[in-house]
């Protein structure tokens, strides 16, 4: 077999490969946090929001890993209340903004536009989301539990 047609053989044999492989690495963390940094809720004690019942900046010296996230407390005791059950106390839609995700879409969630529903954590893309969301907040939830995870993927 002449080197032209191994190569070519080659190229046609690792088409697909190269045509899906791209897609498997496009998708989405499942925890929101900023391009450059491993943090969840911008450093927001997510513990905090349940037992102040407002946002709170976390410490480094307070902190832990959850679904490959780095979350952050601003105190040990929070801290152990996220470790004792954590799928109490993470945002819903690993801190992605519940309104896109009930669009079937994904945006930041702001750590400082939340609400807690049910008691679960819910966070918005921003003040004039929120008052979307708001309108509707049960059925926004609906929506966006049919749609996760699969917004995930791109």
């Amino acid at each position: 077999m002449k080197l032209r047609t191994l190569i070519a053989a080659a190229v046609v044999a690792a088409g697909p490969v190269a045509l899906t492989a791209p897609a498997a690495f496009a998708d989405k963390d499942p925890i929101y946090t900023a391009k450059r940094s491993n943090l969840a809720l911008q450093g927001y004690d997510t513990v905090a929001y349940f037992t102040v019942g407002e946002p709170t900046k976390g410490s480094a010296e307070y902190s832990t890993t959850h679904n490959g996230a780095e979350f952050r407390f601003a105190s040990e005791e929070n801290l152990n209340l996220f470790l004792g059950n954590p799928d109490q106390y993470a945002p819903q839609y690993g801190g992605y903004c519940a309104w896109a995700v009930a669009k079937g879409k994904t945006a930041k969630g702001d750590a400082r536009r939340w609400a807690i529903v049910d008691d679960k954590l819910y966070l918005n893309y921003n003040k004039g989301i929120q008052k979307k969301w708001d309108k509707d907040r049960s059925g926004f939830i609906t929506d966006a539990n049919t749609n996760w995870p699969t917004v995930l993927q791109d």
